[in-house]
């Protein structure tokens, strides 16, 4: 299971919304300058600034800022390959891809300068995509290793009344469950800890249209919860249902930063980066 905390200083972005960002534009303050509000009058709560990240010598995330405000979910796009899970990844610090230059702050907090570890007690939450259910282990063990060691998050019965289907596995083994089912368990097992920020890095992944239905039915209720959520996703049109902004990279830099609805509306914009 990966879990992961960040925090963030109040800095946000010149940029008006929706607009296409240039290589010479970044959204985001310079850390230790006074903070200036998102769009409208709430600062930002994570804010991404400036980042790039590698994998060996390969160069993926080329300059990557953005601001969030909380308890917003932000839809991050792109083509295969545009550098949408490296930075989910370096934002949750993970080894790879190695964060070279740039900052990330969560609740004032510097992430930037934690590891993996760090930043999970610090309150950031990652769902991967392969879920990573520990095996040998019943659904109800799986979320109970999660909460070992604090801070926890949702008690058991609140994750069981939020997901109904694990309710009545709980003594299944976890690799034993659907895909759907999985996806919920590796999403309980997140919210199980003190989460301040949620990433979800494809969590419709080969699950049947039905199934993707359910587990958009669960998101949108942790979105009445006002969890702050990043959610990486092929299937964009579902995802930009479900959020309230969108990011869309392009070629490991952003190349779009507005509302999730001036992505639904412009078929250009559509077709340009994320070819539907």
């Amino acid at each position: 299971m990966t879990s992961a905390e960040i925090h963030t200083l109040n800095v946000n972005e010149d940029n008006e919304p929706g607009s296409l960002l240039g290589e010479d534009q970044f959204t985001g303050t310079a850390p230790g300058a006074t903070p200036i509000p998102a769009r409208g009058t709430q600062p930002a709560f994570l804010s991404v600034w400036d980042i790039h990240a590698y994998y060996g010598e390969s160069y993926i995330v080329q300059g990557v800022s953005f601001d969030v405000r909380e308890g917003e979910i932000i839809a991050l796009l792109g083509r295969n390959g545009a550098g949408k899970t490296s930075t989910l990844r370096a934002i949750a610090r993970l080894d790879d891809p190695a964060l070279k230059h740039g900052e990330i702050w969560l609740d004032h907090q510097p992430l930037h300068d934690m590891k993996v570890h760090q930043a999970a007690r610090n309150g950031v939450g990652l769902v991967p995509e392969d879920r990573r259910i520990i095996p040998g282990l019943t659904v109800e063990e799986n979320i109970d290793i999660a909460q070992i060691a604090p801070p926890k998050g949702w008690s058991k019965d609140r994750l069981f009344e939020l997901f109904p289907r694990l309710a009545e596995r709980r003594t299944q083994e976890g690799i034993t469950l659907s895909g759907g089912e999985q996806q919920m368990l590796a999403v309980a097992r997140a919210l199980a800890r003190d989460v301040k920020l949620l990433l979800l890095d494809e969590p419709y992944e080969g699950l049947a249209p039905v199934i993707v239905q359910e587990i958009e039915r669960t998101l949108e209720e942790i979105k009445v919860h006002g969890m702050t959520t990043i959610i990486v996703e092929q299937n964009a049109i579902a995802a930009l249902h479900l959020a309230d902004r969108a990011i869309i990279l392009d070629m490991g830099q952003v190349a779009f930063d507005g509302t999730a609805a001036e992505v639904l509306d412009n078929k250009e914009l559509r077709h340009e980066y994320l070819a539907i």
